[in-house]
């Protein structure tokens, strides 16, 4: 049967196989969000530690290296001079060492931290101005040196076992904050998990509540006994043509009460059913049908012209005629025959009360004429 209801109404709720992709889809995305953020973490705890320690290390870096380092290298160098000069100009070099070797080692840090710092910069100082007069053996300030060596070494081991400490402390405490945000994480997603599982829940109980909701209304709009449209569906497809030319034809089945009555409701409501596939054969696919009550079905179909209306009441007769439909209790003693009007008009829903009372005159034309036949009026 043609459906009377509108063409863009939504038949019911979606197939199966759109709730599995969507379902696939969604924990799709929320594994590879959760896949990405493990792997992010990964990469922090295996890559980022070492980063971390090599910055704090520098090892193998001259710039990087810690002052007191650079300093007992210049001392050294100084003493290494010392020990070989034969000369003024070379005693004068080892001064030269020294003065960088004081620079470096004469830091704020230093001074507050180790207190052999003061005592080894001032034997420093007064090592350079002896040297610089030449008023000390070059073998004695060599040896005076070890004072400031001894003091940069423990600067040196103690800084490193500082350096240790806090790389091993910012190690803990980058390690205790990724763990939090791991389980934040995993929290995060199986929430996430819960809370789109309720949605999914929702979503279904909104579906089958919209298709029942579909359901209830595509029946309202149905004749339950031969599956086309009722009277409430003929006045909706009005509106929704509104603006068109449309044709409305009327159908009534002569002596239908007669035809109950020698073969019974059963049969009555057979030939309902085969008069209803009947229009539909007869009027196209283009045409909605309805069943108004008893015997009184309807058609609605675009029709440019009155001649094209006429064609269709002919078509629907002659259709008829060749199903050869037995009436027993006919009182002219011929089969089932059609009383049939017609109307053309333009549709909204002021101008179809019109158009109806139009084709119901021109049917009960027919009827007065002696029925088994058609007729079209004037376009409304």
């Amino acid at each position: 049967m043609v459906s009377s209801t509108d063409p863009n109404t939504p038949q019911g709720p979606p197939p199966l196989r759109l709730g599995v992709r969507r379902l696939f889809t969604w924990l799709s995305l929320s594994l590879m969000s959760f896949v990405g953020l493990m792997v992010l973490i990964v990469y922090e705890a295996r890559w980022v530690y070492p980063e971390i320690q090599a910055y704090f290390s520098q090892t193998g870096n001259l710039t990087g290296q810690q002052l007191a380092t650079r300093a007992r290298g210049y001392v050294q160098r100084a003493q290494e001079e010392l020990m070989v000069a034969s000369s003024p100009v070379e005693i004068s070099e080892a001064s030269h060492w020294l003065n960088l070797a004081y620079g470096l080692f004469d830091v704020n840090v230093y001074h507050q931290h180790y207190v052999c710092t003061a005592p080894s910069l001032a034997l420093i100082d007064e090592l350079v101005l002896l040297i610089d007069t030449q008023q000390l053996d070059p073998f004695d300030a060599a040896h005076a040196l070890f004072i400031p060596v001894d003091c940069l070494t423990s600067i040196e081991m103690s800084q490193l076992d500082r350096r240790g400490m806090a790389i091993n402390d910012f190690s803990d405490s980058t390690r205790r904050h990724n763990q939090v945000l791991t389980y934040s994480s995993l929290l995060i997603f199986v929430l996430g998990l819960l809370f789109w599982g309720l949605h999914e829940r929702q979503l279904r109980r909104t579906e089958r509540a919209t298709a029942e909701k579909l359901g209830w209304m595509a029946r309202a709009m149905r004749d339950p006994l031969t599956g086309i449209g009722n009277r409430s569906a003929l006045y909706q497809d009005v509106v929704a043509y509104s603006g068109r030319s449309m044709g409305l034809i009327l159908v009534d089945i002569d002596f239908f009460k007669q035809y109950n009555d020698a073969l019974g409701h059963p049969e009555g409501d057979r030939l309902l059913r085969q008069l209803a596939s009947l229009l539909e054969r007869a009027l196209g696919e283009e045409a909605r049908l309805y069943r108004l009550g008893g015997d009184e079905f309807a058609a609605l179909l675009p029709c440019p012209n009155d001649q094209a209306l006429a064609k269709f009441c002919e078509t629907l007769q002659v259709g008829l005629e060749a199903a050869q439909c037995p009436h027993p209790a006919h009182p002219d003693n011929k089969g089932v025959t059609l009383s049939i009007g017609g109307v053309r008009f333009v549709a909204d829903a002021t101008s179809f009360a019109s158009a109806y009372e139009a084709a119901d005159k021109a049917l009960y034309q027919v009827k007065t004429a002696g029925r088994d036949g058609w007729q079209v009026t004037a376009s409304a």
